[in-house]
């Protein structure tokens, strides 16, 4: 049996949890990456009210879903990051204006998120941890070493105490490698781990779209990591070289075909699926493949019922046989 098939609730937070459990049974999955936000999940009921905990299981049970992690990204965005007006939106309306209110509501979080993953039954929590020099990436003004050793040593201190409640709790966290994020490569995500002294706590949510743009491969990320893929997301993208337009957006907003590239439903990108499944096998992975549905030019509930399909059919597990070895003669 190969691995279970989830869809993350992050873009579909417009709805009640109710109503996105039942589409997604009936679509097909196996179950949720539960974002915590909207109605979906107050990581802070969770953490504390088991009768909150026992109400949104029972919901999950009722439509034969299971739940393997929890989404944070939004929680953990505020904590690492530089906030403007953006950031205020992700955080209770009283704490506009307030970023230093906002980071302190944002650490409280997490640490909740780690208790919440807990009580949900959940081993991993994924998410962001913002980055305090995404905006030094093109050095100039010139960007020292010193101001890149100062953001790193800056996540570390943010995050080690929040890190310190998933270890008490026996849950992990899976930073999804992503632009704007303090780990976005292979190198920063390497320079990552280092700084954190690779402690089991941190590991990474492997989601190709936010890579293959980039110019990356992103069955790198599985291959040199392999014993920290803690969650994978199933999203893809589609990268258009037409002279115009490079990388970096043009500030033309997602969706709108005049850009460099686009996030699109599975199997209509540039993703080679194959190849990550492949990769994940040998890593032996046997966690969720959770599909994060994000495609402007595509109505979201065909794409999303596509998108199990689509999962279905390269989820495949490796080889029992060793067909050298194994043959009768």
């Amino acid at each position: 049996m190969g691995r279970p098939v989830t869809l993350f609730t992050g873009q579909w937070t417009d709805l009640p949890f109710e109503e996105v459990c039942r589409k997604a049974a009936a679509m097909g999955y196996d179950g949720l990456e539960i974002a915590c936000w909207g109605d979906h999940l107050d990581v802070e009921k969770a953490a504390t009210d088991r009768s909150y905990v026992a109400e949104r299981k029972k919901i999950l049970e009722k439509n034969g879903l299971g739940c393997w992690a929890l989404g944070t990204h939004i929680i953990g965005k505020v904590i690492g990051d530089v906030l403007d007006k953006r950031h205020y939106i992700f955080a209770p309306a009283e704490l506009n204006g307030k970023p230093d209110e906002v980071r302190q509501w944002g650490i409280r979080q997490m640490k909740h998120a780690a208790a919440a993953a807990a009580n949900m039954g959940c081993s991993v929590a994924t998410g962001f941890m913002g980055s305090p020099i995404w905006n030094f990436l093109y050095s100039f003004p010139a960007t020292t070493d010193e101001m890149v050793d100062d953001g790193f040593r800056e996540i570390v201190e943010l995050w080690n105490p929040i890190l310190d409640e998933f270890d008490r709790h026996k849950v992990k966290f899976a930073l999804e490698v992503h632009s704007t994020e303090i780990a976005y490569d292979y190198y920063t995500a390497r320079r990552l781990l280092d700084e954190f002294d690779h402690r089991p706590a941190l590991g990474f949510n492997f989601d190709p779209s936010h890579l293959l743009w980039q110019g990356l491969d992103p069955k790198i990320i599985i291959d040199e990591f392999p014993d920290r893929i803690y969650h994978v997301h199933m999203k893809d993208v589609s990268v258009t070289r037409d002279g115009k337009a490079g990388i970096l957006g043009s500030h033309l907003p997602f969706g709108d075909l005049r850009r460099g590239w686009n996030f699109r439903s599975l199997g209509h990108g540039d993703v080679d699926f194959e190849s990550i499944i492949r990769s994940l096998n040998a890593a032996g992975y046997t966690g969720p493949l959770s599909v994060e549905w994000e495609d402007n030019g595509m109505e979201r509930e065909f794409g999303a019922k596509e998108s199990v399909d689509f999962v279905r059919r390269y989820n495949f597990t490796p080889s029992s046989v060793a067909f050298d070895r194994d043959m009768k003669r």
